[in-house]
């Protein structure tokens, strides 16, 4: 992760670590006298969450890390978690270890696919010892997000280009990239940015694993991420959030569709296979570049009407 980015995800973390450690801390107190009943405890934190703008799920740990409540919502309660075994769990480690209060990196839900945080809360008793764990998960959409993003890094950047496309079209054969090993999360990721935090034109190089982008706060500059920024859902922590931009004619809910149109002519054929794609969202244009070198501008719509048999003719 280049620096600038880096230096401000530290910088909005430290400012949500302030005010989630407090209500974690005060939530933990109340929870500490009532470790014994289950039915108490869902009730504090049923309590909580109805007040709180931005956690999503609540839940207790005895203290073998092992689930006493269910895992409570908004919106009910997910009994069948009670029991659940989390130990394993990178950020139980870090508790572990003997840290009170531990907020995690950001990662990708596995049921929204979308950027996340979860904290956790050791819960003492007077004496100072270890009665259970509090956790609490948060939508990164929830959190608020403090600060400016700087966007004018200079600098040289040099990347490695698709090595396949020397050798000559026949003779080649795609070269498994790593963002091909990460695509899903990428497009989660990417998606992200351009639907919450103002990126209006992306860019994806599959074969040397980057993706350059255009936000509407500066659209004369653009970012360019590598591999490990785009796996790493901390980095939208770095860039501000903003509204669905207002001069976009894709409408959001094609966005995820046009990302796995992308994968399927990434993975479609061995030789013939998509090395580069673009989407813009204001002027509505899909570009695509494939390994033999042909490069094509289209409309979005139409671009979801194509299916391989138009791109590559097999049926």
């Amino acid at each position: 992760m280049n620096s600038v980015i880096s230096d401000q995800v530290v910088k909005q973390r430290e400012t949500l670590k302030g005010f989630l450690a407090d209500n974690m801390f005060r939530l933990a107190q109340l929870c500490a006298p009532n470790m014994q009943d289950v039915d108490e405890l869902e009730a504090l934190l049923k309590s909580h969450i109805e007040r709180s703008t931005y956690c999503k799920y609540l839940w207790v740990l005895d203290h073998t890390a092992h689930q006493l409540t269910s895992t409570v919502s908004r919106k009910r309660l997910i009994e069948e978690q009670k029991g659940r075994d989390r130990i394993a769990r990178p950020y139980m480690q870090r508790a572990l270890k003997g840290d009170p209060f531990y907020l995690s990196d950001a990662y990708i839900s596995r049921n929204r696919r979308r950027p996340s945080l979860t904290s956790v809360q050791t819960i003492f008793d007077e004496d100072g010892k270890t009665l259970g764990y509090l956790g609490a998960d948060f939508d990164l959409r929830k959190l608020p997000h403090t600060g400016k993003l700087n966007l004018n890094k200079k600098g040289w950047l040099q990347l490695k280009g698709d090595p396949a496309i020397r050798g000559g079209l026949f003779a080649q054969q795609r070269t498994v990239s790593a963002m091909d090993e990460k695509i899903d999360d990428v497009f989660s990721l990417v998606k992200e940015l351009i639907v919450v935090h103002g990126v209006f034109h992306a860019k994806f190089h599959f074969s040397s694993s980057r993706v350059t982008a255009w936000l509407v706060d500066n659209p004369y500059d653009y970012q360019i991420l590598n591999i490990d920024e785009l796996t790493d859902a901390s980095v939208c922590l770095a860039f501000p959030k903003r509204d669905y931009f207002e001069k976009a004619t894709v409408p959001r809910k094609k966005i995820g569709k046009l990302f796995n149109q992308f994968k399927k002519l990434r993975f479609a054929d061995e030789t013939i296979y998509l090395r580069s794609a673009s989407l813009n969202i204001v002027n509505g244009k899909v570009g695509l570049n494939f390994s033999c070198d042909g490069s094509h501008y289209v409309d979005y719509e139409e671009f979801l009407e194509k299916d391989n048999r138009f791109w590559f003719g097999k049926k």
